[in-house]
């Protein structure tokens, strides 16, 4: 009976050991090789655990920008972390398999699990399966970083293209970024009317976040090079300039305002489910302050509906008809923004300037 409970505990860590090692490498796989969105449960623990962190930290700050400074380290924190991660449960995952083996001493296992992580396999082991195995171990350790290290330009090519739309919509939606000083740009512009180039650019803009922050989810959490920009404000105030301008404006349908605007909620809402999907606590309460989308009431829009008209462009008659559809559209991502917003800490964004 002793021995049969003695090899039953050996068979036991074997496989627990197998599906460590074998679960760590799907995690690294599934993270940066599969080109699909996957919801990997080891990167979410490490994620939610160093965000948990950070909320804490970030509640101490007093200003935006000192928790935008602090906030800024907590997606490159992340990324690094993932790597020492998975190293660490396919090392326990060798060590249980080395004790399955014959390795009765636990510290010997240990030494010879971090001697082949951390080189080119141990060469003290005590049998062929062993050493065959620290060789294995070793090779693994080395995919593990080379996976990270060579999907980093990935995701900062990925990143830049995110910023550049981003800053070039600061030049043209003015300080106080908002969707009124984005339509008179266009308006000046005379892109107003038609500017298929420009939707087009947005269009791609919002499919690409789609595809990058679903497969990349760490990449919503970079947050811009300056502190008052954020992709999440950046793809609200497209939205709003849209629905602003389906529902105020007197002129002829936009076939290409139209699909942008469809691409952006479709874009928006799918990565808001994402994240949703994955728990409601990755995102950190927002202080009552500190609310990062202002919602338009009747009044705001009728402010921003004569701002509008001082700007020279053509409005329809009935305003109470336009609030109605303004708001109708904007229900379509109003949630979504709001959730990624929180879940991001973006900066304090009035959609329509007020």
């Amino acid at each position: 009976m002793f021995m049969f409970e003695y090899y039953l505990l050996h068979v036991l860590a074997f496989v627990g050991g197998s599906v460590l090692i074998i679960s760590s490498v799907l995690a690294a796989v599934r993270s940066f090789v599969l080109p699909r969105n996957e919801s990997v449960l080891i990167n979410n623990w490490t994620f939610m655990s160093i965000r948990f962190v950070f909320n804490q930290l970030a509640a101490t700050k007093k200003t935006y920008a000192r928790r935008d400074r602090l906030m800024a380290l907590y997606a490159p924190l992340s990324l690094v972390s993932l790597p020492i991660v998975w190293l660490a449960l396919a090392s326990f995952g060798y060590m249980l398999i080395f004790w399955a083996l014959g390795e009765e001493s636990w510290v010997q296992c240990y030494r010879l699990s971090s001697s082949a992580l951390l080189t080119l396999g141990a060469e003290n082991a005590e049998s062929v399966w062993i050493s065959a195995f620290s060789y294995s171990e070793a090779g693994l350790g080395l995919l593990l970083i080379t996976l990270l290290i060579s999907y980093l330009p990935t995701i900062y090519q990925a990143f830049s293209r995110r910023e550049l739309v981003v800053s070039r919509l600061e030049l043209r939606a003015g300080l106080n970024r908002s969707a009124p000083e984005l339509i008179g740009w266009l308006n000046r512009s005379g892109s107003l009317q038609d500017d298929r180039e420009q939707w087009e650019k947005w269009e791609e803009w919002f499919v690409e976040i789609e595809e990058t922050h679903t497969s990349l989810p760490i990449l919503s959490f970079f947050r811009s090079p300056q502190p008052g920009r954020s992709w999440v404000t950046a793809a609200s105030i497209i939205l709003d300039t849209a629905a602003l301008i389906i529902s105020t404006v007197d002129q002829k349908d936009d076939p290409h305002l139209q699909l942008c605007f469809k691409a952006g909620c479709l874009s928006i809402n799918r990565v808001s489910r994402f994240f949703d999907h994955q728990a409601h606590a990755e995102a950190p309460d927002v202080p009552e302050d500190e609310n990062p989308i202002d919602h338009p009431d009747r009044e705001t829009f009728f402010a921003a509906f004569e701002q509008l008209g001082n700007l020279g462009l053509t409005l329809k008659p009935d305003r109470e008809k336009a609030w109605q559809e303004y708001h109708q559209l904007r229900s379509r991502y109003v949630q979504a923004i709001d959730y990624l917003a929180k879940l991001t800490m973006s900066p304090d964004l009035s959609v329509l300037g007020q």
